[in-house]
């Protein structure tokens, strides 16, 4: 038995089902956790502070694991950019063989990754950038709904319409991001034309996430309603936690605030406390409307072996026995 779709053919993993880039949380042991369960993990690049700990990283998870994983390389704007090359020179030297770009337009990175044998799984928010994103030769397309974590783009168009719309243009693999916490939401993403689907916050609570029990039990006790959307006057729009930090940053944007008024509550420095000594309301904590679907703590392997069971029973039991003869 099994779920075979051209997702798991092209990247060569066990199961249709991805951890995607996620930063201070995609680390060795999560990472190397989620492919020894069949998934396709990806240590977060940018969470390593320098390339040469990326290539530690790297090594770690290989020691740990010798399933397929990946690395995720998000290409942001910021004050004083990272050095994108030296950590891009760090994946093809090691020799992994996949990599998740997000951020900005991939089209810089692809012929050094594809000259090096590495398959380039492109993340994005909209339908007219995937399809620019597949005219570029993008390996794949994960596609990002308004119910994700982290960065869900201008247009506020949930899986249910997006999933569907991509399908309709993209005819390379193509995995759903946003929303997915169970079997029910991989049954529904390969039923709206997905080929897989990317788990952020449902990764974050596993044995093997690094991050503070306190923020595991917090998802675990958490709704679908306990999340903001920071930065909406500034055209930037993240969904992060709702606590005391993330509530007074929409004050202050809906007052008329700038970023400059905000900075010091945004720094990610403050968002990497909360992971690492368990404060609640450190700073600034992405997490999606997916908490309102999680209720343990398992290992990633327990995860994804149910899941896969569980669509298994959804597909050829219960949805088969809704249908007449």
């Amino acid at each position: 038995m099994g779920i075979r779709t051209k997702f798991t053919e092209v990247f060569g993993i066990e199961h249709p089902i991805a951890q995607g880039g996620m930063q201070w949380v995609g680390r060795a042991e999560l990472v190397a956790a989620v492919a020894n369960g069949g998934g396709l993990g990806f240590i977060t690049a940018l969470t390593q502070p320098t390339p040469a700990d990326l290539a530690n990283e790297i090594a770690k998870t290989r020691d740990l694991t010798d399933k397929p994983f990946g690395v995720n390389l998000t290409i942001l704007p910021s004050i004083n950019p990272p050095p994108y090359e030296e950590y891009r020179q760090v994946i093809v030297d090691s020799g992994v063989k996949i990599v998740e770009t997000a951020g900005s337009n991939p089209a810089p990175h692809l012929p050094m990754f594809h000259d090096n044998g590495i398959k380039v799984l492109h993340k994005c928010t909209a339908v007219r950038h995937a399809v620019k994103a597949q005219s570029l030769g993008v390996d794949g397309i994960s596609i990002d709904g308004f119910e994700c974590a982290g960065h869900p783009g201008e247009d506020d168009i949930p899986g249910l319409v997006l999933i569907p719309a991509a399908a309709k243009q993209i005819e390379i693999p193509m995995i759903a991001s946003g929303g997915f916490a169970d079997a029910r939401g991989l049954v529904a993403a390969l039923a709206l034309g997905a080929d897989g689907i990317n788990m952020g916050t449902r990764f974050m609570c596993t044995v093997e996430s690094c991050i503070h029990q306190n923020v595991k039990e917090a998802i675990v006790a958490g709704d679908e309603r306990g999340t903001e959307l920071i930065f909406r006057p500034l055209r930037n729009t993240a969904r992060v936690a709702s606590n005391t930090v993330s509530r007074e940053v929409v004050k202050i944007l809906d007052d008329g605030g700038q970023f400059e008024d905000v900075r010091d509550l945004v720094a990610g420095v403050r968002g990497r406390r909360v992971f690492d000594e368990g404060d609640l309301d450190a700073g600034i904590w992405t997490v999606g409307t997916a908490q309102g679907l999680i209720h343990d703590i398992p290992t990633c392997g327990d995860l994804i072996a149910r899941m896969v069971a569980e669509a298994e029973d959804i597909i050829t039991n219960q949805l088969a026995g809704l249908v007449t003869r």
